[in-house]
Formats: structure tokens, C-alpha cells, sequence
């Protein structure tokens, strides 16, 4: 559907995106390009909803943890019902999982939405709501620290580029040109017939990304094996910077349900994550940056991620500036903010996915972070150009920095969500 540029009623419009997009207990991104329930999707979906419907938003997070793994990973997609549309379906992953799910996971926010939730009706340590959902994100940040942090300096390692949600990110291309694609075989990519083939990763990029779940599928989807012997490793400053924030946001959960073991166990994830950020900063750029296990090599790309040092509350007075600096450089060649990839930077492209779109759920973080660190000028300028991007042209998946348009998906359910809980309020 094509926004109504003239309807006064954006917030309307939002609501609407959120219920044509519900599934009955969980939200597709949009129809057609994205039919199933994604991980991060639904956290920031959870917000969307509860603007206006409180027990659909904690409804949509516990559907969403009812596909968690009993080693405590939350998949990336959770397959409700199987639609041959899509590329890579359940077949394809074959998880083994009931649920069927991906084999992969996604960025860790669920606790920060879960904390905020909570808060926004009242804090109360008994809320029942709550104290499942506390469980399930606490099996889950152990999962990461039990199988994703292979340098045991707090930071985060993905085997999958789609894990860290910044799918096709310039980032990722050194290391994905080292996947030897050879044995990939045919197939039929689906999201090109949904929207211009110029906005999505190439044919070269899908390649590597099916390899690389081949990998995980042969081994029996034994993390252990993957998180040693796969062919992709890299450690995410994005998912590095998040799950610090979320190990903050369950400590104070923790706190509040009393759970002293738990807050010693955290009390000390938050420290070493704290110490090890260093390792992702890179002064040459002035930016903390993702950086290959395999080569030890930083990517050297200012990304919106790198951002998320505000979010996570890290880096030092003079680490601040010079990310201040990058965001004042941004400012002379972005007509909004905030991009997911520095103009001028290798395969910047405005329109191609992660290599320059705006996308709000990253761009609502970085604007928290910098907010709560006392930068209103700058948490201002991300939330107005943000709600500037939908009046111009709708609730989109992305959009150009440089023009505004609308790019990958229309009715985006995160979009809306995001107009409802933070940039249209």
C-alpha cells in the first residue's frame, strides 16, 4: 500500500500497518517480502503495540520466545507456517526444531524492550509478564556468553552476516570473500520478486550467505562447532554494544526480583564487556568498528553501529568526541540522519540496503544513547529527521540519506512501531 502523504493521522496509519501485519500472536515485517516472525523485528514491534494495545505488545515477545532453543539461543526466524515465498524457508535451515526455526539469531534487544515495558506500567517485581520473559532473556544472554565470545573479553562473535541484522553491510565483505561458494548449488531467491533487486545484496553476496548456512545446517546445527570451525567470524560491534545495554537492563530486572546470584553473574559480564570494547575501537577513524577473528583485522567503516557506544554506555571522553566529530561529518553528507554507512566509504550505496540506508531501529538506539549521555541536541536532530523520513514518504523498511525515498519494503511493521513509540510522539 502507498502512503497517504495527505492523511494528518500518521499515528492511524502506524496502528493499521501493526494489525494488517499481525499474524494472530506475532507481526510479519511486511507482507510478502518478510511472511514469517523475526527476532529483533518483534522486540521493536512490541513497542509499536503497546502505544495503543499493552497485552498485544507482551504478547508479541512471548510468541516470540516460545521458538527459543532449550541451549537458550532465540532464532532469527521462527516459521509459524510455512510459506513458499520466501528463501531460505524451514526446509532449507532444517533445525529440527518445533517450532521450525533458523539456526541463526539476531541482534540481543529483547531485554532492553522487556525493562521498558515493564517500567512503563509501573516496575512491579512480581509482574508475571515479566518474570517469564526475565527467564528467557537470561538463558539467552548465556548463550552468548557460553558460545559467543571466543576472546573472553566480553564482545560479541557472529557466524552469520543476517545475525547481526545489518544483513550486506560493507563490513562483512572481506570476510565473506574468503566463502568458498563452490558447492552452493541452485536456488530461487524469493526477495527480489518482492522489491527492486537494486536495493537488496547482490547475486554473488546471496552465495556466500547460503555457504555459510550450509555450514551450520551440515554440522547438525551444533553451536559449539560453529562458533569454532565456521567459515564466517566476526566479532559485531552492534551486537557487542546491544548486549551490553541488555546486560544492563536485565541486572536491574535481576535487582528488582531479588535474584543476587544473577546480579553478581551480570555485575561481572557488564565489567568485562566494559574493559573489552577496546579491542573494537580503531583511531584511525575515530569509531569503535567490527573486526574479523580470523585476521584479527578491524573493518576500519564508520556504520550506525558505531554509534551504539552511546547506547551501551562506553568509551572515554576523548572516544566520545572523535564519535561526536564522526556524527558532525555525517551531518555534510546526509541530508537526514542516520546513515548506516559513511558516504565515501568502500560500496556506499544509498539505496543498496546496509551500505548507506537509514534504518529507525538502529537510528532510535543511537538517539537513546546520545540522549541519556546528555547529547539532546544530537538525540533531537536523529529523532526529527527519523519522523521527517515518514512524512516524506512513508512507513518504508529504509531509506536514502541523501533523497528521503522510501527503500526495501512498504508498511514496515518496525517503521511504524517506531513512529508510535518514539519519533512521531
Amino acid at each position: 500500500m502507498t502512503q497517504d502523504h495527505s492523511a494528518p493521522d500518521l499515528s492511524e496509519q502506524a496502528r493499521d500497518i501493526l494489525r494488517r501485519n499481525d499474524r494472530g500472536g506475532y507481526t510479519v515485517p511486511t507482507r510478502g517480502l518478510y511472511p514469517y516472525q523475526w527476532n529483533w523485528d518483534s522486540a521493536f514491534v512490541a513497542l509499536g503495540f503497546a502505544a495503543f494495545d499493552r497485552n498485544r505488545a507482551w504478547q508479541e515477545i512471548e510468541t516470540l520466545v516460545s521458538g527459543q532453543w532449550d541451549d537458550g539461543m532465540i532464532p532469527h526466524i521462527i516459521f509459524h507456517q510455512d510459506d513458499p515465498g520466501y528463501f531460505p524457508g524451514p526446509s532449507v535451515w532444517a533445525t529440527g526444531k518445533t517450532p521450525p526455526t533458523s539456526g541463526i539469531t539476531q541482534p540481543p534487544v529483547l531485554a532492553s524492550i522487556v525493562r521498558r515495558l515493564w517500567e512503563d506500567e509501573g516496575a512491579d517485581p512480581q509482574h508475571p509478564r515479566m518474570a517469564a520473559l526475565y527467564e528467557a532473556c537470561l538463558k539467552s544472554h548465556r548463550w552468548f556468553h557460553t558460545y559467543r565470545d571466543p576472546l573472553g573479553n566480553g564482545l560479541v562473535m557472529v557466524t552469520h552476516n543476517w545475525e547481526t541484522g545489518r544483513d550486506n553491510s560493507s563490513e562483512w565483505d572481506d570476510a565473506l570473500a574468503r566463502i568458498d561458494t563452490s558447492q552452493v548449488g541452485s536456488y530461487q531467491r524469493r526477495d527480489t520478486g518482492h522489491v527492486d533487486a537494486a536495493m537488496r545484496p547482490t547475486a554473488v553476496e546471496y552465495d556466500r550467505y547460503v555457504a555459510i548456512l550450509q555450514f551450520g545446517r551440515a554440522s547438525g546445527w551444533n553451536h559449539r562447532t560453529i562458533a569454532d570451525h565456521g567459515p564466517f567470524r566476526m566479532l559485531d560491534v552492534g551486537m557487542s554494544m546491544e548486549l551490553l545495554r541488555a546486560n544492563r537492563d536485565l541486572l536491574v530486572l535481576a535487582k528488582a526480583r531479588g535474584d543476587s546470584a544473577v546480579v553478581e553473574e551480570l555485575e561481572a559480564r557488564i565489567a568485562l564487556s566494559e574493559s573489552g570494547m577496546d579491542y573494537l575501537w580503531d583511531e584511525a577513524v575515530g569509531a569503535y568498528c567490527s573486526r574479523d577473528v580470523i585476521t584479527g583485522k578491524s573493518s576500519g567503516l564508520v556504520t550506525n553501529a558505531s554509534f551504539l557506544a552511546f547506547y551501551a554506555g562506553v568509551g572515554t571522553s576523548h572516544q566520545r568526541l572523535r564519535l561526536l566529530d564522526g556524527l558532525n561529518r555525517l551531518t555534510r553528507s546526509a541530508t537526514y540522519l542516520l546513515p548506516s554507512l559513511e558516504k565515501g566509504s568502500r560500496a556506499y550505496d544509498h539505496k543498496r540496503y546496509w551500505r548507506g540506508p537509514i534504518w529507525l531501529v538502529v537510528s532510535y538506539m543511537v538517539a537513546e544513547g546520545l540522549r541519556e549521555a546528555g547529547h539532546l541536541e544530537w538525540a533531537d536532530r536523529i529523532r526529527t529527521d527519523s519522523a521527517k523520513l515518514i512524512e516524506v514518504s512513508g512507513f518504508y523498511e529504509s531509506f536514502s540519506p541523501e533523497t528521503g525515498a522510501g527503500s526495501g519494503g512498504p508498511d514496515f511493521s518496525w517503521t511504524a512501531a517506531m513512529w508510535l513509540a518514539w519519533c512521531g510522539r
